[in-house]
Order: C-alpha cells, then sequence, then structure tokens
C-alpha cells in the first residue's frame, strides 16, 4: 500500500506527499488552467486561445524577488531540473532536486507560480518563441493530427481547441491577459502541491502555510473562480470520413470515437482492448497486422485519453496514399473481430498479464508517477493507487468487453479524419 500524506490549508491548497527512500525529489504545483479554462470570446470579445500555454511560458519570466535568470539558475545551478507544461484540463510545473535543496524548490515554485509579474518586454520576446513552437507543431502532421481530431469532435468547445493557441492569438497577448488569466485560475484553491519524496511533511505544511500567510506569495483573484464547461459530443460525427489537404508524402489517418456516458463502466476494459490493440508493445494486434505481417506502416498506436467528463479514443497511422484503403479495412476488421467473437479466457489472462507488467515498469519512472500522482488529487480528489488499479483490470471479463465492443466501439459510430497529401 502506498504510504501517502495529505493535508488542505486554510487558503484551499491541497498538499500530497507520497513517501520514498531516495535522495532525489520531485514536487510541483499542478492547477486546473488548461487550454479548457480559457474563453473563447472574452468581456472585450478578444480570444484567449493558446493563453494558459503562454502563461506558463512567461511564469518562468521574473517575479518582483526574483528575474527569468535567477529562476533558471535557481534549482539548475544545484543540479536539479525545473520545468511545466500545459494540457488541456491542467498545467503542472514541476521540479527534481536533490532532497537537501527541498527547501529552495518550493520557495521558488511558489514565488514563480504565484508572484509572476509577466511584463510586457519579456512578452514581445517570448511570443516569437511560442509562434516558432505553433509552426514547428502545425509542420508535425503526426502530432497535429491529435488536435485536429478532437476539434472536430469537440467542435467550438472548450475541450476542442488547440493548446498552443494560432500566431494571431498569441500576437496579441499583453501583461494584462495574462494577469487576468492566471488571477482567475491561479489560486491554492485550485491547485495541488505534491511531493514524491523523502521530506518532513509537517515541516512541508508549515512552509507553506507560512508561504502562503506572508506576503511572499499573493493570491490575488480578479475574478471569482470559473470552471470548464460540460463537454457534448458533436452530433453527426460519428461514422463519418473527413478529408484535409496537408500536402504530406504520406496520408495520416486517424479512426476514433469520444465516450460520455457510463465512463466508470467503460474506463478500465477500453484500457485494456487499448492495450490490445495498438499499445506500446509490438505484438500489438494493429501492429502485427499492419506492420509485422504486411509492412504497410512505419507505426500504428491506440490511444486511450482521459478527461474528467470523457474519453476519447483514437487509432492513428500513417502510410503511402496507395495503401491507405487497405490499412483502414485491416484497422477495422480487428475491432470487428474483437466485436464477433468474446475473448477466450486464455488470452484475456495474457492481455491482463501484459497489461500489468507494464504498469509495473511504468510507475519505476518516478517523476511521471508523481506528476499522475497530482493530476488524480487535483482532478478527482483520489490517491493513486495501482494495485487498485491492478485490481479492477483483474475483474474484467470477456463479457463485458465483447459488449463494449458492440456498443462503445462500434465501428458505425466511428469518426475518421484523413490528412490527404499532395503527391
Amino acid at each position: 500500500m502506498n504510504c501517502y500524506n495529505t493535508h488542505k490549508l486554510d487558503c484551499g491548497l491541497r498538499i500530497i506527499q507520497l513517501e520514498s527512500n531516495s535522495n532525489v525529489v520531485y514536487c510541483g504545483y499542478a492547477i486546473k488552467a488548461g487550454a479548457r479554462n480559457e474563453r473563447l470570446t472574452g468581456k472585450d470579445e478578444r480570444t484567449e486561445e493558446g493563453l494558459a500555454h503562454f502563461c506558463e511560458h512567461m511564469t518562468f519570466k521574473g517575479t518582483e524577488k526574483l528575474s527569468s535568470l535567477k529562476i533558471i539558475n535557481s534549482l539548475e545551478s544545484v543540479g536539479g531540473e525545473l520545468n511545466a507544461y500545459t494540457a488541456k484540463e491542467e498545467t503542472v510545473y514541476y521540479a527534481a532536486i536533490l532532497n537537501k535543496y527541498f527547501d529552495r524548490a518550493v520557495e521558488v515554485l511558489s514565488d514563480m507560480v504565484f508572484n509572476s509579474v509577466y511584463p510586457q518586454t519579456e512578452i514581445d520576446k517570448e511570443v516569437e518563441v511560442v509562434c516558432d513552437e505553433i509552426e514547428s507543431y502545425n509542420d508535425s502532421p503526426a502530432e497535429l493530427i491529435y488536435d485536429e481530431f478532437e476539434n472536430e469532435l469537440f467542435h467550438s468547445q472548450d475541450l476542442g481547441h488547440n493548446v498552443l493557441g494560432t500566431p494571431e492569438t498569441v500576437r496579441g497577448f499583453t501583461t494584462e491577459d495574462c494577469k487576468r488569466f492566471t488571477g482567475r485560475l491561479y489560486r491554492p484553491d485550485n491547485a495541488v502541491f505534491y511531493v514524491l519524496g523523502s521530506v518532513d511533511f509537517n515541516k512541508l505544511v508549515k512552509r507553506l502555510e507560512r508561504i502562503f500567510a506572508s506576503a511572499s506569495v499573493t493570491c490575488n483573484a480578479t475574478e471569482a473562480l470559473t470552471y470548464a464547461k460540460p463537454v457534448r459530443i458533436e452530433n453527426g460525427v460519428g461514422g463519418k470520413t473527413k478529408s484535409v489537404d496537408h500536402g504530406t508524402h504520406q496520408q495520416h489517418i486517424m479512426t476514433g470515437t469520444a465516450i460520455q456516458q457510463d465512463i466508470e463502466r467503460w474506463r478500465i476494459p477500453l484500457f485494456l482492448v487499448n492495450n490490445m490493440l495498438g499499445g506500446p508493445s509490438m505484438n500489438s494486434r494493429l501492429n502485427i497486422a499492419l506492420r509485422e505481417k504486411r509492412g504497410l506502416v512505419y507505426s500504428v498506436e491506440s490511444v486511450l485519453t482521459t478527461y474528467t467528463d470523457t474519453l476519447v479514443w483514437t487509432v492513428y497511422f500513417g502510410c503511402d496514399h496507395s495503401d491507405s484503403a487497405r490499412c483502414r479495412r485491416l484497422t477495422m476488421s480487428e475491432l470487428r473481430r474483437l466485436a464477433r467473437t468474446p475473448l477466450s479466457k486464455s488470452r484475456l489472462e495474457a492481455a491482463k498479464r501484459q497489461i500489468k507488467g507494464q504498469i509495473a515498469l511504468i510507475a519505476q519512472n518516478k517523476e511521471n508517477y508523481a506528476i499522475d500522482m497530482a493530476k488524480q488529487y487535483l482532478h478527482y480528489n483520489k490517491l493513486k493507487d495501482n494495485q487498485r488499479l491492478l485490481d479492477k483490470i483483474d475483474s474484467v471479463t470477456s463479457e463485458e468487453i465483447h459488449c463494449m465492443m458492440n456498443t462503445v466501439l462500434n465501428t458505425d459510430r466511428l469518426f475518421t479524419l484523413v490528412f490527404k497529401g499532395g503527391f
């Protein structure tokens, strides 16, 4: 059983620690401030699209106490790491540091997350950095297709739009925009401070109490805390195919669906089936069918993305134009095979054995485990427990999978997006 410590400060900040005997500590802030929380049209009719990600960049650019250079050097000068990422439902600032420098990490993270000043001179420089990031992303159809696919599923909704925004929206951001967004969402009652490592939890609680009770961290909420709107699955998308010209050498193809009803019922069976069909192992059904047996693709993968109120399941591959129809038929054939014939006991047990081994290996990446722990506590107020997950996997039956394949992953309700090339 994992040994967790948790506490909630009077200001609303939740603190979670998973003990570890390593001399390296993984820690940070997870905040419910993702692309989904952006206002696509604000009071002044200007969109915030891309602002969550832009604020993540700008949070490193200085506070009243620390310059951007001091923030960069604060942990890296002693061999530590400091970084961040923005997703659709959260922004996470994370650090890895020797435990003797842990107090320094807590102070720096708290100051930069809650005290950044977002100077316009730094914004003017960072705008072009982010625009280059956007263009680099646009040049990677294998990555871009994931966002475009979700935009089709959740058209004109907060969950659908691109995390990075566009060059046009980014070039319009100002200090006031950053302060408005972070003032609305970068708040202790909308965040979790997490630790995976050997630290004194009581001392940590007292340190954070002192930080949030003093002027060293300001929590100036400019507006009431806003929550993401419930998602709606776009009507009429299921069963259709959309083709978009992208001028690429290959065709890039994604097929999948979003699930909004009975999420808890289908989550674990779908997690298991996803791994069987196109998980990371070379013996996945789609890799065997498309690559190993026929050499039609370099890679094929299926991905299950979990949001707080929906699941998105996709299959992606890139192939020559002349092979696209065949690859799509083979993909549908594998899905229909699972829908037509229930898994035998031996095949089901083999699938469970494989995914449980993968979970054990993944857990050895402590930084990723710490971030997953933080996200689960942030969104669901639950403690990450791999044993509980393994027990749920063991409870999945062949009948459940068969039922799911004929309802949730019925091929008639799948949507397909194709990036066509110009050759």
